[in-house]
């Protein structure tokens, strides 16, 4: 478990947008969809790169097992705590 610090702007955006879930749920969410979002635009993309699509879909792989392996490198559950 780590305790992180961050400021009481975050803080209450953060604590706005969780309801019932715990703090690092709602990072660990916010995180998986900004990837997500990349490789949808990245798909999106793929529509001008006619004749590149193999090239394409190896790239999404990439993203996603980098993703994998930066979140499996930090997978012990971190808590947030708000410093005041």
């Amino acid at each position: 478990m780590k305790t992180i610090t961050i400021s009481d702007e975050v803080y209450e955006k953060l604590e706005r947008i969780k309801g019932k879930r715990s703090f690092s749920e709602i990072i660990n969410y916010l995180i998986t969809s900004n990837v997500s979002l990349r490789i949808e635009r990245l798909l999106s993309l793929s529509s001008y790169l006619t004749g590149h699509e193999n090239e394409m879909l190896e790239v999404i792989k990439k993203v996603k097992a980098e993703f994998r392996a930066r979140t499996h490198e930090t997978s012990p559950r971190h808590e947030l705590s708000n410093s005041t």
